[in-house]
């Protein structure tokens, strides 16, 4: 790997939205990343992710040890549920789910008891208004308050404080904030628009300075911010890099390490201008996605590709096969991220992909 560029594996906490991690060199070539949504331990095992779910860091250790003993005893060959270490029950993962820098915008978010927060009422703010907000103001909020008070807990009961908030990316943000008349905005009032953005990415990179030194500080080593760019398929690829692009560059040059998730899109179009970002240690994309282009053109970045939870379920074990044989050939070394498996999704499938996952690590590419 070229010196300067430090990698991100695909991690998806218990019960929480998918995030990146500091890659560390045993990743095995076709690693299979895999994540469950809340209805799936709700049913499982009894959990509330209501409310005091997100701000009891107590109460959210106690329901992660009774859901990490469920995916010990149902996946037994995956070694992280099989660790004794707290750290991922003791953390601030999954805390208010993807809303963290919505609610610093005024965002109302539903919780409920089977499922991850959602934006139940945007602020009733003009994109003018949005635009002039003084990030330093919108920090001094009750939710910042609270994750102080979390951090203290965590430390106090574990020591070092774990975790991955999820930031989500600025167009993610400003979508979650403005909805989709963001995209027209675009349009009708770039420049406001931009401005906009820009306040987004401020007040991203000011929060996760202050909690991730905090992190630090407690002995929890973490200097990194992934970006989320789950819409970026509402814009086209010159849209992308207009507008994007240079809070994207920005994030990059402000952490140690940095990451793009695509979600489940074709990253096609955008791999010329996501090449030009720096240090890229992580990128992933859908099955659609021109594999073997992104491999070349990210040879130093940890690779990943998002396997549909729905496919896992319907698909047949022969098309399950030809997939991971794809990915193989095309991607690898790369993850296989699998996450927001549902509860009609049966283990005897889940225990099938990581077989043929584990059998096509033994062959050649």
């Amino acid at each position: 790997m070229r010196s300067g560029i430090l990698q991100l594996r695909s991690h998806i906490p218990i019960s929480a939205p998918a995030r990146r991690e500091p890659a560390d060199g045993t990743e095995s070539p076709l690693r299979v990343s895999l994540g469950f949504t809340p209805q799936w331990f709700h049913q499982r095992c009894g959990v509330d992710f209501s409310r005091r779910w997100h701000t009891d860091p107590r109460y959210r250790h106690e329901t992660l040890l009774v859901m990490k003993r469920e995916l010990h005893r149902a996946f037994p060959e995956v070694p992280e549920w099989s660790s004794p270490s707290a750290d991922d029950t003791w953390t601030l993962s999954g805390a208010h789910g993807a809303c963290v820098i919505p609610q610093l915008f005024g965002c109302v978010v539903r919780y409920a008891p089977d499922a991850w927060p959602a934006i139940e009422r945007r602020p009733r703010l003009g994109l003018e208004e949005l635009a002039s907000l003084d990030p330093d103001r919108l920090l001094a909020s009750p939710l910042v308050d609270d994750l102080e008070r979390q951090m203290d807990v965590i430390q106090a009961e574990a020591g070092r404080i774990h975790g991955y908030l999820n930031w989500q990316g600025v167009l993610n943000n400003a979508f979650h904030v403005y909805g989709q008349a963001i995209f027209l905005e675009m349009r009708d009032q770039p420049e406001l628009a931009d401005r906009f953005l820009a306040v987004v990415c401020n007040v991203m990179i000011a929060l996760v300075r202050r909690v991730q030194a905090r992190q630090r500080e407690s002995g929890f080593a973490i200097d990194q911010l992934d970006v989320s760019n789950c819409v970026v398929n509402m814009i086209s690829p010159a849209d992308y890099r207009k507008f994007v692009f240079p809070y994207d560059r920005q994030i990059a040059l402000s952490f140690a390490r940095f990451g793009v998730h695509t979600c489940n899109w074709d990253v096609t179009p955008y791999l010329d201008a996501l090449s030009e970002l720096p240090n890229v240690g992580y990128l992933d994309m859908g099955m659609m996605s021109d594999l073997r282009r992104a491999r070349g053109m990210f040879p130093c970045a940890r690779r990943a590709v998002l396997y549909s939870p729905v496919r896992l379920q319907e698909a047949s074990l022969y098309e399950i096969q030809a997939d991971m044989l794809r990915v193989w050939r095309e991607l690898a070394p790369c993850d296989v991220v699998v996450a927001d498996i549902q509860p009609t999704t049966p283990d005897s499938r889940v225990h099938e992909l990581l077989a043929i996952c584990c059998d096509l690590e033994g062959q050649a590419p």
